[in-house]
Order: structure tokens, then C-alpha cells, then sequence
């Protein structure tokens, strides 16, 4: 048994008002600055740790 399924093609999905688009980038640029700032916040550590953080018994 074959169930069809119309597609409308007037319809385009989801539409965002301007306000939601500009609620979505600013939580992206947010994100991309936290995502930075813990990537140099790990950098910054490890260089303070030294070369000792390498040299572990496995």
C-alpha cells in the first residue's frame, strides 16, 4: 500500500519575524564567544601548568 503525501509548494516551512532572526544571531555570536573563551581559558591554563602537565606515568 502506497500513501501519497502533497507537498504545497507555496508553502516555505517556518518563517522567522525579524525580532526572532535577530534573537537566533545574537545567541550564536554569544555562543561563538563562549565557545573562544574557554577554548583560550584551556590554553592559558595549560601554559601555566607548564610541561610538567606532559610528563605522567601511563
Amino acid at each position: 500500500m502506497v500513501i501519497a503525501v502533497d507537498k504545497q509548494p507555496d508553502q516555505e516551512g517556518i518563517v522567522l519575524t525579524p525580532e526572532q532572526k535577530r534573537a537566533r544571531r545574537q545567541r550564536s555570536v554569544a555562543l561563538a564567544i563562549l565557545l573562544a573563551v574557554l577554548a583560550i581559558l584551556f590554553y592559558v591554563v595549560t601554559l601555566v601548568k607548564g610541561p610538567g602537565v606532559l610528563n605522567r606515568p601511563l
